[in-house]
């Protein structure tokens, strides 16, 4: 009798109120009486919504279409986008010639992808990023090989807010750890500039940065001195995003345990030695997650570039919905310049997450 018995309690399975899709619910969603509450309310509240917005997006909406059609239509017009995809990818780059910025932005969002393995960060790495800068500013510019020359004033839309964000990004973040390492200097003299940079910086927004670049910093130029706009802008958001990256940084190199020096000082490393090889590798992986999110806002604060007259993708949105024949479509524009943002915002937090979880170490 004993082993009927246990067979039968061995083939006995739990209720299916506590596995499966039911189980998640009762354990998730319905474990309480107020849970429950809060799941009905928010199930109401999505059936009222999500109906509707899914007939305007989807159901009574028009993908290809003029202006005109839109106009008897109670759904969403996404016709807006590729009727002006152009004027909102490159801008003012002249007709017939958007197959530059094109291939530059193309060039360079390969790099990028094909940069992301550890593997491949060797010396050869460098010098294709070297090569390929050197042939996206050759596309971008033009005067050789029968290209017309394309000032940096026409430069808008995609490729303008790339390359603002990518090249600060890069160079931000090297120039935030020489100040981070700064202001832990023992140096007084040394210490109290980068102290004074990063307060200085930090006190001021990003628009105040970009109006003395564009209007102040000219006037203290010697006549007949000029510097490219879109240079001064990146100069502006470089000098901005660094001086963020310092404190984060220093945050990570305070975290460092007094016995990570003291080893190397009893290993008889220098200085430079001891940052290079044990404390920076250690305080720059614990802050990544801070990091990266500065730098999703540097990305963002692109679009503040408008303020100074420089056409980045936010501002040639705009101004083709101030097309007489797409007034009032504003909310479509929005949308996709929204879930542009989006897709370049989650891949650069998706790859830090990627990073975080290769420098794991446990400990």
């Amino acid at each position: 009798m004993t082993q009927p018995t246990t067979a039968r309690r061995e083939q006995l399975k739990p209720p299916v109120s506590q596995i499966g899709v039911v189980g998640w619910l009762n354990a998730n969603l319905f474990n309480s009486w107020y849970n429950t509450a809060f799941t009905i309310v928010i199930a109401a509240v999505l059936f009222w919504l999500i109906p509707p917005l899914f007939r305007w997006t989807f159901i009574d909406s028009l993908w290809f279409s003029s202006s005109e059609a839109c106009r008897d239509i109670d759904g969403a017009c996404w016709s807006f986008i590729p009727n002006n995809i152009r004027f909102i990818f490159f801008g003012f780059f002249p007709e017939g010639q958007a197959w530059r910025p094109a291939l530059a932005m193309f060039l360079l969002l390969a790099l990028v992808i094909y940069s992301k393995e550890r593997t491949r960060w060797k010396k050869s790495l460098g010098w294709i990023w070297a090569a390929s800068l050197i042939v996206m500013g050759t596309l971008m510019y033009g005067g050789i090989f029968g290209m017309p020359v394309v000032e940096t004033s026409q430069w808008s839309g995609l490729p303008l807010t790339l390359m603002l964000s990518f090249f600060g990004m890069v160079a931000a973040y090297p120039l935030g750890v020489m100040l981070a390492l700064g202001r832990r200097s023992k140096m007084p003299a040394i210490k109290t500039l980068c102290v004074v940079y990063i307060e200085m910086i930090r006190g001021v927004p990003l628009i105040s940065l970009l109006f003395m670049s564009s209007i102040m910093f000219p006037l203290f130029l010697p006549e007949g001195v000029t510097i490219d706009k879109v240079l001064r802008a990146q100069i502006a958001i470089i000098l901005f995003t660094a001086a963020y990256i310092a404190e984060v940084v220093r945050g990570g190199l305070q975290a460092m345990p007094r016995g990570q020096y003291e080893a190397a000082d009893s290993l008889g490393l220098t200085y430079n030695q001891t940052m290079r090889l044990i404390i920076l590798p250690q305080a720059l992986k614990i802050v990544i997650p801070p990091t990266v999110g500065i730098l999703l806002s540097a990305f963002k604060d692109t679009s503040l570039v408008v303020i100074i007259a420089l056409y980045d993708v936010l501002k040639t949105t705009k101004v083709a919905l101030s097309n007489p024949k797409w007034t009032g479509y504003s909310t479509e524009g929005y949308i996709f310049l929204a879930l542009l943002y989006f897709i370049f915002c989650y891949a650069m937090s998706s790859y830090s997450r990627r990073l975080e979880k290769e420098f794991d170490t446990g400990h």
